[in-house]
Parts: C-alpha cells; sequence; structure tokens
C-alpha cells in the first residue's frame, strides 16, 4: 500500500465512452453516497425507523450537502470562480467543502423533521453522522485522483508524487507530498467507529435518550473538527486566511466551542441547581 502510494500517478479520469467521461472524483462521491445511506439503513433499523425513511431523508440530504458544500467552496475560492463562472458548476473537478456540507445537510435534515414531526431531530442526526464519517472516508480518495488538498513536501515513504500542472510555483522542486486526503480519511474511520461505539452503548444501557443521542452528534462534530484543525497544518491549498491562521481551522475552532457548550451544558445546569437546593 504504502509503496504504491509513493509510486503511482494518479488520473483524474476514469473511463471514456465517446463524448461521455466518468471521473474518479464523481465515482467516489457516489460510492460514499450509497455506503452511506446503506449504514444510515442499518443504523436506524435498530431504533425501528424504516428503511424508506432514511431513503427519503437521504434525497434531503444529498441535495441539501452538495448545495451547502459548493456555495461555501464558491465563497472560499471567489476571485477564482467569478473569473470562471462555468467552473461553478461542474462538482466533478472537485471543490467541496466538507464544513459547507455539515451546514447544509443539517439544515436539509431539519426541514425533513419538520415535515415528519413524529421522528427527533437529534435521533436522525445521531443515526446520519456515522454514515456521513464513513462517506468522508471513502469520498476522501476522490481528491487523491484530483491531485488535489494534499500536504506539505516530505520525504516519508508513503508521501505522494503531484503532477507539475497541479502545484504552485513555491514547490515547483519538490517530488513527493503529505497524502493530506489519506490522513483524513483514516481519521474519519476511527471516528466512525468511535461513533458506532456510541450507538452501541446506547442500546446496551437502553438509554434512548435525546441527550445520549445529541451526545453523538456532538461527539462527531468536535472529533471531525479536531481532525481537521490538525491537518490545516499539513495542507497548502489556498484558503482564506486571518493572520497566520487558515479559515478552515477557525470555522473548525467555532464548531468546536459552540458544541462543547452545548454538549456541557445539561451538566452545568445540573450542578447549578444542586447548588441552589443545598442552599
Amino acid at each position: 500500500m504504502i509503496n504504491w502510494l509513493h509510486t503511482f500517478n494518479p488520473q483524474p479520469s476514469l473511463l471514456s465512452l465517446g463524448p461521455i467521461t466518468i471521473y474518479w472524483y464523481g465515482f467516489f462521491m457516489v460510492l460514499a453516497m450509497m455506503v452511506g445511506i446503506i449504514m444510515a439503513i442499518i443504523i436506524a433499523k435498530q431504533y425501528n425507523i424504516s428503511k424508506d425513511k432514511i431513503i427519503d431523508l437521504s434525497f434531503y440530504l444529498i441535495i441539501g450537502g452538495l448545495i451547502g458544500a459548493r456555495i461555501y467552496e464558491i465563497f472560499l475560492e471567489l476571485p477564482y470562480y467569478l473569473a470562471q463562472p462555468l467552473e461553478m458548476v461542474k462538482v466533478w473537478h472537485g471543490g467541496l467543502a466538507i464544513h459547507g456540507a455539515i451546514l447544509g445537510g443539517l439544515i436539509a435534515l431539519w426541514i425533513f423533521v419538520k415535515k415528519n414531526r413524529n421522528i427527533n431531530f437529534w435521533k436522525l442526526c445521531a443515526i446520519v453522522v456515522p454514515a456521513l464519517a464513513l462517506g468522508q472516508a471513502i469520498g476522501r480518495w476522490g481528491n487523491y485522483f484530483n491531485q488535489e488538498l494534499f500536504g506539505r513536501p516530505t520525504d516519508l515513504p508513503w508521501s505522494i508524487p503531484i503532477e507539475l500542472l497541479n502545484r504552485n510555483n513555491d514547490f515547483i522542486s519538490a517530488n513527493y507530498f503529505h497524502p493530506t486526503f489519506l490522513y483524513e480519511s483514516i481519521g474519519s474511520l476511527l471516528i466512525f467507529g468511535i461513533l458506532i461505539l456510541g450507538h452501541y452503548l446506547i442500546k446496551k444501557k437502553r438509554e434512548e435518550k435525546i441527550s445520549c443521542f445529541r451526545s453523538v452528534v456532538l461527539i462527531y462534530i468536535i472529533l471531525y473538527s479536531a481532525l481537521r484543525f490538525l491537518l490545516e497544518f499539513v495542507r497548502i491549498d489556498n484558503t482564506p486566511m486571518w493572520g497566520d491562521v487558515r479559515w478552515p481551522q477557525i470555522i473548525s475552532l467555532l464548531f468546536i466551542f459552540i458544541s462543547l457548550i452545548i454538549l456541557f451544558r445539561p451538566y452545568v445546569q445540573t450542578i447549578r441547581s444542586q447548588k441552589k437546593s443545598v442552599q
């Protein structure tokens, strides 16, 4: 595996059929969605939520996630897309920001819950986030074949070659780079395992409380945001900066901060009420 990464030179196109070209990026996006939906159906079954309900939800999530991811990416690279407006719709060229996908997906899920009032928002979110983490682990391989979102130059055995046309002028003399797609893929798999463990504990203890489902969702947001924050120290793709801090790091810290407040707020309220009762 390590030797393959170090020597293989990936190409964006998977298959050409006359005027139709199938890209690796699109293939992995579709595969990630399909595997994610199957995983969500499996988890939902444990809570007596029908397969049809999850399939209906998946349409909302896919549309909301794609729109959110693309809009977010366009704003991050606004000068580029204003200069080449047709690139805004060419999602097969890459350019889907995960923070935008999360926000778009949350909005879509909220709309779905409003139309299906018999299902709790946090419960559905908790079912979706392990599927999302697994989908991220798969989908990041699309970035590899597009030769995008790679990291700084390195001589590590698992470093990957990047063609000259995919590098900026600062790295013309470098030969091998950090495979940040692989780091995020492995990290997302670990997060997926932790979230599945969370669902296992919920079922084992038979405590299907809203607070338990909320905790699963917030743990995903905290862990993924922490992963992304750390990876940004290695990544070298263009992104807006605030001083010396990359914009995705700022958003990741914001997500972590908000999630921690929501996660620990019930405990703080309990402690305060206990102090008042003692007084």
